[in-house]
């Protein structure tokens, strides 16, 4: 699920050892017996080096919702699909010789997400109506310069009105926008978009590597939804799947059975032997579960479910064994399975789907088995004691932002100290924790949902424009419970996040906010997801005209005569206008617009207690 250009080109050193402990669980899914090897001891790497590849992964590999995410180039001038070829004729080099079964136990009773509620009358109902509407407009404002410029291709360029083929050319626009269309109850769209979908073909594209995490969030997730909120009306959207989910397998054609998150799939084609990676980033690894899932329970085919429960039964065994116990670290060696030698933790980009799709999992699942409640418990547990923080606030908000940690191992887990940056793509988390709340039934993980959701509304309400940028700093609080506004210890810290810099004038300082790292807005979701989420909880009327606020800001800095732009700055206070970049992303349409209409929606139209999201907002329906 971000273009983030690498400012820094250099050579990726990482240290694994080549084995593993691997245990068993008695509510482990197909766990195997304890296999124990023997492990190396780790080779002492310089802490600049660590520094340097830090920064060049977290500018170069930017994961989820976003297009640079995949590498690509164009592909060989030599390269022609085989005449007949076909995906599922592809002879398997390690072929599966059994498979993990879907859960066949009966589904158990989860508890209610959402709030009961009563349809709003009078002056309250026609607000509401008029919001829908207005972002249904918007949409479709976006989609008609979709249409106009770039049918069938990736992306619209929202200035030039030229096109963007991150992905390939399989019109990922399109594709993701499908059941927001159905949402929107834009049948006729729907069905023109429908009638193209013959013209995607999944055997050729200008990609040389593709990922395979965005590939599946967007498309297969994008084709699943569709079939599912038209209740199996369409059968060429699971068709499509079926091709997609064939293709996809084959990257899973490697000797340990993991994928090949970046994948040069036309050597696949050829029969090539491929080995996963022995550096894979967590999210791309670790967010394919709802996806594959559903797949095997639609088509009752198992094969998909196997490949991604193998994976999360690694994750599984290792997670006490990771450098911060309870989370795992950016960067996994999939070649070895070994998920335990990084340093770096964060919730932000590079991980942040991984943890999400814990208690979904658990959810499309129906709760038939206790392995992925209990590995996001243990995941929430060590998020709340290094993870979340208490920024200090001239307010003295009493909010949370999720930052990040290095921890090397050496340290006492209790001198590890939690680095005060904010992601808008850590935005997520609110949502994320306030689902976790309501089927696990804890009330003390509801408020800290509420003031993760709250932290990332003062980030909004705060910014000059309305508009959260994509990466800033804080000061951290001492403590959760009580943190005054100091000005001085502020300024400090101003002065020391520039370090030499220019500090701009304190007239241009948003207190609270000692640095911003990344000035951009490029159309985010992450926001208003959670916000739709705990709205979706708690019937809380306030939550709908914050997001009223949010929505008119961005529409405001964003509208192009052709669709909608992404920000290069929306923080700089100098500037009379936001700059606007060329590039409008497929999630805007299926993630940030969707999330903001359903806020205002009938309360039982994507019901939370009926349907999973993935991390591409596509609803997938929960299995009764």
């Amino acid at each position: 699920m971000d273009i983030r250009t690498s400012r820094a080109i250099v050579s990726f050193v990482h240290c694994f050892p080549s084995s593993l402990c691997f245990y068993s669980n008695s509510d482990q899914l197909g766990a195997d017996d304890l296999i124990m090897l023997r492990p190396r001891s780790l080779p002492i790497v310089l802490l600049v080096l660590l520094l340097v590849t830090l920064v060049y992964y977290r500018n170069s590999f930017y994961t989820n919702r976003d297009a640079s995410a995949i590498s690509w180039q164009e592909p060989p001038p030599d390269y022609k699909v085989p005449a007949g070829f076909d995906w599922p004729k592809v002879k398997a080099n390690y072929p599966v010789t059994s498979h993990i079964p879907l859960p066949s136990s009966p589904a158990q009773a989860i508890p209610r997400i959402q709030h009961t509620s009563t349809p709003p009358t009078g002056d309250v109902a026609v607000l509401r109506k008029h919001r829908l509407n207005t972002v249904k407009a918007e949409f479709v404002h976006a989609w008609s310069g979709y249409k106009k410029h770039a049918w069938l291709q990736d992306e619209v360029a929202p200035l030039s009105g030229g096109v963007h083929n991150p992905f390939g050319g399989w019109a990922a626009t399109l594709v993701d926008s499908l059941d927001t269309l159905l949402i929107m109850d834009m049948t006729e769209d729907f069905e023109e978009a429908l009638g193209a979908l013959d013209k995607i073909d999944f055997t050729t594209c200008s990609l040389d590597t593709l990922n395979v995490f965005e590939t599946t969030i967007r498309y297969l997730g994008g084709f699943l939804a569709a079939y599912d909120l038209s209740e199996g009306k369409y059968p060429s959207l699971l068709d499509k799947a079926k091709e997609l989910g064939e293709m996809l397998y084959v990257a899973f054609d490697t000797p340990n059975h993991f994928p090949m998150t970046r994948w040069h799939f036309k050597d696949a084609m050829m029969g090539k032997k491929q080995v996963a990676h022995d550096a894979a980033l967590v999210a791309e690894i670790g967010s394919l579960t709802l996806e594959f899932t559903r797949l095997s329970q639609i088509t009752g085919d198992p094969k998909y479910f196997d490949a991604v429960q193998r994976i999360m039964n690694v994750f599984d065994a290792q997670q006490d064994d990771t450098k911060l116990p309870g989370l795992w670290p950016v960067m996994l060696n999939t070649r070895d399975l070994n998920f335990t030698a990084d340093t770096f933790f964060t919730l932000g980009g590079m991980a942040d789907s991984m943890y999400e799709y814990l208690p979904k999992q658990h959810l499309l699942l129906g709760g038939r088995t206790n392995q992925y409640k209990r590995m996001y418990e243990k995941a929430l547990s060590t998020m709340k004691s290094h993870i979340f923080y208490r920024p200090m606030l001239p307010q003295m908000n009493d909010v949370l932002f999720p930052g990040q940690v290095q921890s090397d191992g050496t340290l006492a887990l209790s001198s590890l100290i939690t680095e005060p940056q904010a992601q808008h793509l850590g935005c997520f988390v609110g949502g994320m924790v306030g689902i976790g709340a309501k089927i696990f039934s804890s009330d003390s993980d509801l408020a800290t949902a509420k003031k993760l959701v709250e932290g990332c509304l003062w980030a909004y309400e705060t910014a000059p424009l309305g508009i959260m940028p994509e990466i800033f700093h804080t000061v951290s609080c001492a403590k959760n419970d009580f943190c005054t506004w100091d000005e001085h210890a502020f300024d400090n810290a101003v002065s020391a996040a520039y370090s030499g810099q220019p500090i701009p004038p304190k007239d241009q300082q948003i207190p609270g906010i000692t640095k911003v790292d990344d000035t951009r807005y490029i159309l985010r979701p992450e926001a208003i997801e959670s916000v739709f989420i705990h709205y979706r909880i708690t019937g809380d009327p306030s939550l709908q005209d914050r997001a009223w606020s949010m929505f008119e800001s961005i529409i405001k800095h964003t509208k192009t005569p052709i669709a909608h732009a992404a920000l290069s700055d929306c923080i700089t206070m100098t500037r009379k206008e936001a700059m606007k970049m060329d590039k409008m992303e497929s999630f805007w349409l299926a993630e940030t617009l969707k999330y903001f209409y359903l806020i205002f929606a009938d309360e039982n139209l994507v019901n939370l207690d009926d349907w999973v999201l993935n991390t591409e907002a596509h609803p997938l329906r929960r299995p009764t």
